[in-house]
């Protein structure tokens, strides 16, 4: 299986959204858990890097994109 790739500052979705309505979630830190800020209401949530893979679905905006713009 392969892994799914990610940085820190990354902006992903996950498969189920946030109860606030978005499924945007920026990576504020990552080690063996990985927190995540929610870009709609700025919750912070913490979850270990397995469940984290398992329940992300994609990179939306990567930080290098981010970096570019500005």
């Amino acid at each position: 299986m392969q892994r799914k790739q990610f940085a820190l500052g990354d902006i992903v979705e996950m498969k189920k959204p946030h109860p606030c309505g978005t499924n945007a979630w920026k990576v504020i830190r990552m080690g063996a858990d990985i927190r995540m800020k929610c870009t709609g209401c700025d919750h912070s949530v913490l979850l270990p890097r397995r469940r984290f893979e398992q329940r992300m679905k994609r990179v939306l905006v990567s930080a290098e994109e981010q970096k570019d713009e500005i």
